[in-house]
């Protein structure tokens, strides 16, 4: 569950910096994913549409008319192309989660750098003259 709450957190972030990222990475993982999305998932989800795709699903208003006789224009066709706006939402689904992914798992990998605790300094000549001292005061009260 931490993983969907996780990603439901980064796509309701307005953060500029996640933003500029997203953009980058997006631009890097462009050709990827929108080959895995037009030659892998849509000819599955074609399966479903009678091998039409989404992209040709459409509801016309005003089917298209060829001039009859002199005189009388052809009429273009008039259709919402809800297939393409599915698509498009289809594309935007899995670009985001694969920027996602990747967000996270470089962040897992900046998370153990931080957590790697850093070497302790050499205390100084001072510091250990004021341990002795403080050591000897404890010891005679």
């Amino acid at each position: 569950m931490s993983f969907l709450k996780d990603f439901k957190e980064f796509a309701m972030k307005g953060n500029i910096i996640d933003m500029a990222v997203g953009v980058i990475i997006g631009g890097a993982f462009g050709k990827i994913v929108s080959s895995l999305v037009n030659d892998i998932i849509m000819p599955l989800v074609s399966l479903g549409t009678s091998g039409d795709g989404l992209k040709n699903l459409k509801y016309v208003i005003v089917p298209a008319r060829e001039a009859a006789a002199e005189g009388v224009a052809a009429v273009e066709e008039v259709a919402v192309n809800y297939g393409m706006f599915i698509q498009n939402i289809v594309d935007f689904l899995i670009i985001s989660l694969s920027i996602f992914v990747a967000l996270r798992v470089i962040m897992k990998f900046k998370k153990k750098e931080e957590e790697a605790p850093a070497p302790a300094p050499e205390p100084t000549k001072e510091e250990i003259l004021l341990t002795e001292i403080r050591d000897i005061l404890k010891n005679q009260k």
